[in-house]
């Protein structure tokens, strides 16, 4: 179930940051508690699945779930650039989030 949490807190990641982009373009009371609920349920997921994961693990997981997702979204709904470069680099910390899945308790 702690990865699950750890999924949701990473999910809640990419969305918060998704609401800060808004929030900046419109500036409405609505973006910003989507903005505030959705880094609130990222802490307290993040928090839940702390309680059997390793400190080190899930934030490292969660850190790399709301980058790769942040720039993710960044390139397709933003327009941010999407060179092989920046492809090649975000497969990187898609891998490297595996990776710590499949050799973590």
């Amino acid at each position: 179930m702690a990865w699950i949490y750890l999924i949701i807190a990473g999910l809640g990641e990419m969305f918060g940051v998704l609401m800060i982009n808004k929030f900046h373009s419109d500036r409405s009371v609505a973006s910003l508690l989507l903005l505030v609920a959705g880094f609130t349920a990222s802490f307290v997921f993040l928090a839940l699945s702390m309680e059997t994961l390793p400190m080190g693990l899930a934030y490292a997981v969660w850190t790399g779930i709301g980058a790769a997702g942040g720039a993710l979204f960044g390139m397709i709904l933003y327009g941010e650039p999407k060179d092989g470069k920046r492809i090649f680099f975000l497969s990187l910390i898609i891998a490297a989030v595996i990776g710590l899945k499949l050799v973590s308790p």
